[in-house]
């Protein structure tokens, strides 16, 4: 992830955009809610590589596991 990507991902979780020097306070609720921002995007770009992985290789049995993995990455949001 990029700077940028995480200061959107704060700004969206509520932090104050105007109070994000290197001293700012916050509250849990915009912890809880940045922190599933961010696990939400890691697991995007998990499942991705997997994604990749069936259009990549030519083999039945592998590109079915790479897609049933990026389908239990995906389904992780739930858990």
């Amino acid at each position: 992830m990029t700077q940028h990507e995480i200061i959107e991902m704060a700004k969206r979780a509520g932090f104050d955009p105007h109070d994000m020097s290197s001293d700012f306070t916050c509250n849990l609720e915009d912890i809880n809610a940045f922190t599933k921002l961010v696990a939400a995007k890691e697991r995007e770009a998990c499942a991705k590589l997997c994604d990749g992985l069936v259009n990549d290789e030519n083999t039945i049995e592998y590109a079915n596991g790479a897609y049933r993995c990026a389908v239990h990455i995906r389904e992780r949001r739930q858990a």
